[in-house]
């Protein structure tokens, strides 16, 4: 069942062992009483060199992901993942599995925002001594399940939506696009985010799992609608929806995932011009966001192909409602598509993908706002070594290009090497 296990990082683990990822159960197993308690998580850490498109050459892309710099940067970082610490427990009542898990995600790039949770947005003071790294609680959430009736899950985890595809990205557990700055919260490289996919984010949720059938199940869930970012925030009047369908049959695996949300911009806000683009006497403008993704992979023995394509209204791109609307509130239309070939020889895995998203410019965008983003793409091409079953080395190289509606480009490169360490 989809999110069955009582750790995100099972899953990752589970996942990513077509990946190249090292293979490990929990670090600590205790049974105390009637709970059986468990430790899982990883360290990471690469040495990340970003070269910048040059600041003196580099058009204005809103939204744009290809780094803008003077120079290069470099920067001993974790990379898409964050070092994590996962703390669960379980145990049977009433044929019933109960479970809960905990999950710690601290970065180790310094920052000097006075708490493990607030940058420091003051770039003279980023990156100075006496600071400290920051803390992502991505994971708060329990489990009830039973092999007759599913699974029901509740609290904090990663959404539904596109979470397929970044979970079998070869760079999960590598670095993929690194663009120069890594401090909280972010505490992490892009991967492919936003360059192939929508970020499937760590939300606040109710879910469903239904029993496998035939290697076929179905999660369904209301989730604590997101504002739009950037924009004023408004109570919604109802909640987000998200499902996910998976299929498995012996080395093939498929899966689809939707989301639903009534998404509402605040009449007042700044970002939109509310003396046109609100009805008279409306307080807020209201539209439906809507996306979903479908794809799949294939292993035949060394080598592996996977690919997911996504599409959206109201969604935005890079994350969900990142630039979803104009400034009268239209939606904008999103999609894009990561596809990818890994080789496996030995203890080494060979890997390359290729992803890209668009953000379909509204009528009014074409003639106003020239500079936001219509493309971002990226090549990487990686290495994944098993030193032991328990650490992996790597290497990769991306470059990424993002592109405006007027066909201008921004260009950027890096390469990363580092060490995955999971327990």
């Amino acid at each position: 069942m989809i999110f069955r296990k009582a750790s995100f990082y099972v899953a990752i683990l589970g996942v990513s062992a077509a990946l190249g990822a090292p293979a490990a159960n929990a670090a600590v197993s205790v049974k105390a009483g009637k709970w059986d308690l468990s430790v899982s998580g990883n360290v990471n850490a690469s040495y990340i060199y970003s070269h910048c498109q040059s600041s003196t050459s580099a058009h204005a892309i809103s939204g744009g992901l290809a780094c803008v710099a003077t120079g290069g940067s470099s920067s001993v970082s974790n990379g898409l993942l964050p070092a994590a610490l996962d703390i669960g427990a379980s145990t049977v009542e009433k044929g019933y599995k109960i479970a809960f898990t905990f999950g710690l995600y601290p970065g180790i790039s310094t920052n000097n925002g006075g708490s493990p949770n607030i940058a420091n947005t003051n770039p003279t003071l980023q990156h100075t001594a006496l600071g400290s790294a920051g803390l992502d609680i991505r994971q708060v959430f329990m489990t009830v399940s039973s092999k007759e009736y599913g699974t029901v899950l509740a609290g904090r985890n990663l959404g539904l939506f596109a979470s397929d595809a970044i979970l079998n990205d070869m760079t999960l557990l590598g670095v993929g696009a690194g663009n120069g700055t890594y401090a909280t919260p972010e505490n992490t490289s892009l991967g492919s985010i936003g360059l192939g996919y929508i970020y499937a984010d760590w939300l606040s949720q109710i879910d469903y799992t239904t029993p496998t059938v035939d290697g076929a199940n179905l999660t369904v869930g209301i989730f604590d609608p997101l504002n739009i970012l950037g924009q004023q925030p408004v109570n919604h009047h109802s909640p987000g929806a998200q499902w996910k369908i998976t299929y498995t049959h012996g080395n093939l695996y498929l899966s689809a995932s939707g989301l639903y949300q009534q998404q509402r911009v605040d009449c007042t806000d700044t970002g939109i011009l509310a003396a046109t683009a609100c009805p008279v006497g409306a307080s807020t403008l209201d539209y439906s966001s809507s996306a979903w993704d479908a794809g799949g992979k294939y292993t035949a023995g060394p080598f592996q192909v996977m690919g997911w394509y996504y599409r959206g209204d109201g969604v935005g791109t890079t994350g969900l409602f990142v630039d979803s609307n104009d400034v009268m509130g239209h939606a904008r239309r999103s999609e894009g598509y990561i596809a990818q070939v890994t080789y496996t020889v030995g203890e080494t895995k060979f890997g390359v993908n290729y992803g890209q998203s668009k953000l379909d410019p509204t009528a009014l965008d074409r003639s106003f706002n020239n500079t936001l983003v219509e493309n971002n793409n990226k090549w990487t091409f990686g290495i994944y070594h098993h030193l032991t079953s328990h650490l992996m080395l790597l290497a990769e190289f991306s470059r990424i290009q993002s592109i405006n509606d007027i066909n201008q480009k921004n260009s950027s490169w890096n390469i990363d090497t580092g060490l995955f360490l999971s327990f």
